[in-house]
Parts: C-alpha cells; sequence; structure tokens
C-alpha cells in the first residue's frame, strides 16, 4: 500500500494536464476551472515533454511534438491525448489505445479555416496577386501580362472528402464551379454541387486539384510524376493537406514541363527551411520565386477562430 507521501504524489499527477503548443486561453481557462494543473509549454522540446509526461493525466499537442511508445510509457498516469487540429501521424495512436489512453483530434475546429485558405491561395494565383503586388513594390505598373484567369467555370477535383475536403466545397458554391470528389474510404457524399467520382474520371476532367488527405504510408508521395501525368491537361495544384503528400522534385520538374500550371503550397516535404540539404533548398528556391507558385507558412488552419473552436471541440469529445 503507498504511504500518505505517495498518495500526495499520485493525486497531484492526475491533476496536471501538460500543453506542448499556443493554444487559446480559453483551453487553459476551462482546464484551470475544472481544477487541473496545467503546464503550459509551447515551445516546449521532446526531451522537456519526456521529463514533464511522468506526472501528467493529460497531454496536448499540435504538430511538433512526436507522441511515441517511449513518451507514452514515460506518462504513467496519462490518461488522455488532444491534439489540435487534424492529423494524428505523429501519436503512435495504436499503442496509445493499447494503454487504455484516450487519444482525440479536432479537426472539425479548423476546417472552415483551411477551406477558406485554399480559395484565397487558389485566386490570388489565378489573379496574379502576389506577382503584381511585388511589381508594384518596385514601381511597375503592368497590366496586360497581370490578366488573370477567373475560378468560374472551371473544373475543381478535391481528393479527401472529410472535414476540409468538404470545407472547401462549400467555400466554392458561390464561383459558378464544377466540384468532382473522390475519396477511397467514403461514399456516398454527392449533392446537388458536389459530385462523386472516381480518380480517374477526376484525371480527365478536372483543371484545378486540391488535397485534403491525412499524410500515411499510403499517400506519401501520392502527387508523382506518375499521377501528374494521368491529368489529361496540365492543371493547377493545391495542397493544404501535408507536404509529404507531394514528391517536391516531380512537382517542380512538372511545372518546368508545364505539366502543372500552377500551385498553392501550404505546406512543404520539409518545412524546417534552414534546414535543407542542397537539393531541397534548390527546389524551395524555385517554388519560391515561380510566378505561378503561392507558398505560405503551414497556415492554412490557423486562425483566431479556429483556435477557439478546436479547444471547444477537444475538450467536448474528452467530456471535460
Amino acid at each position: 500500500m503507498p504511504n500518505n507521501k505517495e498518495k500526495q504524489y499520485i493525486l497531484a499527477a492526475m491533476t496536471k494536464v501538460l500543453i506542448t503548443a499556443k493554444v487559446h486561453p480559453y483551453l487553459i481557462d476551462y482546464l484551470r476551472e475544472k481544477h487541473y494543473e496545467v503546464l503550459y509549454h509551447p515551445a516546449i522540446s521532446y526531451e522537456e515533454t519526456y521529463q514533464l509526461i511522468h506526472d501528467c493525466v493529460g497531454l496536448v499537442v499540435t504538430t511538433r511534438i512526436p507522441v511515441d511508445q517511449r513518451l507514452i510509457d514515460r506518462g504513467v498516469h496519462l490518461q488522455w491525448i488532444a491534439r489540435l487540429g487534424s492529423g494524428m501521424e505523429l501519436i503512435d495512436v495504436a499503442y496509445a489505445t493499447s494503454k487504455g489512453i484516450r487519444c482525440v483530434s479536432s479537426p472539425e475546429g479548423n476546417a472552415d479555416a483551411v477551406g477558406e485558405h485554399a480559395a484565397g491561395m487558389l485566386i490570388a494565383l489565378l489573379r496574379n496577386f502576389l506577382v503584381s503586388h511585388d511589381q508594384l513594390k518596385n514601381g511597375i505598373w503592368e497590366r496586360e501580362k497581370n490578366r488573370g484567369n477567373e475560378i468560374g467555370g472551371k473544373v475543381i477535383g478535391i481528393i479527401g472528402y472529410g472535414h476540409t475536403g468538404s470545407a472547401f466545397a462549400r467555400k466554392l458554391r458561390g464561383f459558378d464551379v464544377r466540384i468532382l470528389a473522390y475519396d477511397k474510404y467514403k461514399t456516398g457524399f454527392g449533392d446537388n454541387y458536389v459530385q462523386e467520382v472516381s480518380l480517374e474520371t477526376l484525371f480527365r476532367q478536372a483543371d484545378i486539384v486540391s488535397l485534403h488527405v491525412p499524410l500515411t504510408e499510403e499517400t506519401r508521395h501520392m502527387v508523382n510524376k506518375r499521377f501528374i501525368e494521368s491529368f489529361t491537361v496540365p492543371f493547377y495544384l493545391i495542397n493544404t493537406s501535408r507536404g509529404a503528400v507531394v514528391n517536391t522534385r516531380d512537382l517542380v520538374e512538372a511545372l518546368r514541363e508545364e505539366k502543372i500550371a500552377g500551385a498553392c503550397l501550404d505546406v512543404l516535404e520539409n518545412e524546417h527551411i534552414h534546414q535543407l540539404n542542397p537539393v531541397e533548398k534548390q527546389d524551395f528556391e524555385y517554388l519560391l520565386h515561380h510566378p505561378r507558385v503561392v507558398i505560405t507558412p503551414h497556415i492554412a488552419g490557423y486562425s483566431h477562430e479556429a483556435s477557439f473552436r478546436m479547444a471547444q471541440v477537444v475538450l467536448h469529445k474528452l467530456g471535460i
């Protein structure tokens, strides 16, 4: 039987929640109101997490800290892991579940932000917002060469019709486009706005393709040379999912060969841009300066509203 000191230690551990990323204050305030001791360390490292997790009942993560078997074994009091956002590839969910630890995510919370961002990037690309803006900074007033293309009348293909894919489709409803959607693991979602199709149909008909899939061994480098060459015409690519879904080398070559008309990239294979190897650096510089490429730093799901909603979603799922 544990002595009094050991009992006090166990009780203290059962109230601690470690938060490893910047979160909306609502999450912290709510947990404290429920008498949890919140350890808020938004810039914590993996090893620092390893040291602190031993005393915690809950863990809140985003995309920085891999929750592997070593970390899970260290969390002897851990009861739940909350992922703010979508994608569970950094969490060993199967192992955590086998240890009786609940794992929840909140893709519903930032889906609208991602859909809105994808639509915004597409407009910026087709209407030459960034190119013309940069020209004006250098005193160049150019109209004819910046004549853009309208979204209206285009065929937009969505691959992956979960929370973010369907949110993107909703954002497009006012643009007079035809929307095709393919999801390998979901059927029966077609409606008056979205036509459920095979991947082969999407290859034949889409002018624009937007990716909304998780990163798995199946989807890693899904967009490669073979995938790109399956399309009937050069297409515009949007990726707000995970960088490694796209083979960067093949994307660069396809842009050079004009098999891809342009790209909107919120995610990259290697997002540590100051630690790129020579080939990665060369490809990054090519994409960064390409007039038909728009890149943002993995911020599609980053809105103030989404930050609040994601906190609400995980708390609701945990039943706290």
